[in-house]
């Protein structure tokens, strides 16, 4: 059973092309409650999440995000060719997926400090509080046979993405999922050994490396 589980969680994958078919109301929300299962600081829970399933709504935010990555492609001096292709290929994400959720993060439950190096990582708290649910969100999808990728866009255009789906004023954008049945089987990415990213502190004054493959 254990082994059943790691199985599971190393078999996600990020799918950025999904089949047509809706993502039924149920599922959304049951993925959407498991993702409220996450941990967070304080038990703040500053998590929040704008749903988008209808043509009209991922218009609206399609368009209002595509104003503002065209400004942002003509300062670096690309051709219009090239951003014409760019701003498609964003259309065209937003639009195929058909569950589209923002991920946003409310701090109106953080603690205030007096000085900024406090109040700092506080707010960085909460968007780590906010981006474990994120991942909980795309875990849960992965257990109803669901497929997602996260991306940040949000983060580059925070003010229009509220703007575009009247969000709360408090509600601070922070990635955007793509969710859906997946049409593509991609092959499972290289990762970096688990040497490379791990260190055991064996002792207070020494740090060694651990075989890992002799290790049990």
């Amino acid at each position: 059973m254990m082994a059943d589980l790691h199985d599971f969680l190393r078999s996600r994958r990020s799918i950025r092309r999904f089949r047509p078919d809706p993502v039924p109301v149920a599922v959304i929300r049951r993925i959407l409650k498991t993702a409220t299962y996450a941990p967070s600081a304080h038990n703040n829970q500053p998590w929040r999440f704008a749903v988008l399933t209808t043509t009209e709504t991922k218009n609206q935010l399609a368009e209002a995000m595509a104003a503002d990555f065209r400004r942002d492609l003509e300062k670096e001096g690309l051709p219009e060719a090239d951003i014409a292709a760019r701003l498609e290929r964003s259309r065209r994400r937003i639009h195929e997926a058909p569950l589209v959720v923002i991920l946003c993060m409310d701090a109106f439950g953080t603690n205030s400090y007096p000085d900024p190096k406090r109040q700092q990582a506080e707010m960085t708290m909460a968007v780590q509080s906010t981006s474990l649910a994120g991942l909980q969100l795309l875990l849960a999808a992965h257990a109803e046979g669901l497929s997602g990728v996260w991306t940040c866009g949000p983060l580059f255009t925070p003010e229009t993405v509220r703007a575009a789906l009247d969000l709360p004023a408090a509600w601070q954008p922070q990635a955007m999922l793509f969710i859906g049945y997946p049409a593509e089987s991609p092959s499972i990415p290289e990762h970096k050994p688990l040497e490379e990213v791990t260190l055991f502190l064996l002792s207070q004054v020494t740090s060694t490396p651990v075989n890992f493959e002799n290790s049990r």
